[in-house]
């Protein structure tokens, strides 16, 4: 059974926050309460401790500093679950690798979405949860969300970036989903960015197709189909801004190193600079998109 929610988080049963303890997490995290006691969803708080020694006894002490150092933050979030009825888990592990250990344990505990906080104001992510931001995208993991300390995940518009992958469609179907389980859900813009002014018909064609896609299986009305020439991650992120979006979506990065390299990078200026969340998309193997397990590309 669906959830309906006041919030843009979708149909979530478990909800992974990987959070440096900062700040800068509090937005998410009150956010990630929020949906946890209206959709009954489990929350794992998750905290790695980056531990670089190849000793084990260093990396055990390591580990127990971290441990030590955050226990007035983990004692303020059990107080919270408590006092919101929350379904919590905290979770505290070294790591030499943080963003494939936030990926391993996202997977081993059955996270539908990884929800990260992102440091600051536009163009500038945090030291720690940037850098691991960017390398948990490109592992490709079914949903990942950062959310700018200003930010919250509510809303009723939803922009979604979009090219001719099966990441991209996973992305259109992902803010459907969305529509149906947001109370506050009304539009959807569906835009995609030209580098050559020769292929906007194809460009028109394929946004058109979502946007139809859309108001049949989402029952949405208002879906704006957009296409502008111009760098990507600049275009997504001014129009957003300027039609005050509630949250970006996008298709993950493809599986090559090539295709990690330059659409990650592009993804990652997105999260960067956003004024909203951005949601991060990757279509699995074994989705129903029989293009699923071919090379994708972000938008």
């Amino acid at each position: 059974m669906e959830c309906v929610s006041d919030t843009l988080l979708g149909e979530v049963k478990t909800l992974l926050l990987a959070t440096d303890g900062s700040q800068f997490s509090k937005g998410a995290m009150q956010e990630a309460f929020f949906f946890s006691q209206t959709c009954l969803a489990k929350l794992i708080v998750l905290h790695i401790v980056p531990t670089e020694s190849e000793s084990l006894r260093s990396a055990n002490f390591a580990l127990r500093q971290g441990q030590e150092a955050l226990a007035p933050y983990f004692e303020h979030i059990r107080a919270m679950a408590q006092a919101s009825n929350a379904d919590l888990e905290i979770v505290v592990v070294g790591s030499s690798s943080p963003e494939k250990a936030v990926v391993e344990q996202a997977r081993l505990r059955g996270a539908d979405m990884i929800l990260m906080g992102r440091h600051g104001k536009a163009g500038h992510l945090s030291r720690l949860v940037g850098k691991i931001t960017s390398k948990v995208i490109t592992q490709g993991f079914p949903q990942v969300l950062v959310v700018p300390k200003e930010a919250s995940l509510t809303g009723a518009h939803v922009l979604v970036g979009v090219n001719d992958t099966a990441n991209s469609r996973q992305a259109v179907r992902a803010a459907i989903r969305l529509s149906r389980q947001s109370k506050t859900f009304q539009k959807m813009t569906i835009m995609t960015v030209l580098q050559r002014e020769e292929e906007r018909q194809d460009a028109e064609e394929l946004v058109q197709a979502f946007c139809e896609q859309a108001r049949l299986e989402g029952q949405i009305t208002a879906c704006e189909p957009l296409v502008v020439t111009g760098e990507s991650a600049q275009a997504i992120v001014a129009v957003a801004q300027e039609q005050q979006a509630n949250m970006i979506i996008l298709g993950g990065p493809g599986k090559t190193s090539l295709s990690k390299l330059l659409l990650g990078h592009i993804t990652e200026n997105i999260i960067g600079q956003a004024h909203c969340a951005v949601l991060v998309v990757t279509a699995q193997p074994d989705s129903d998109d029989p293009s699923s397990a071919s090379t994708n590309s972000a938008s």
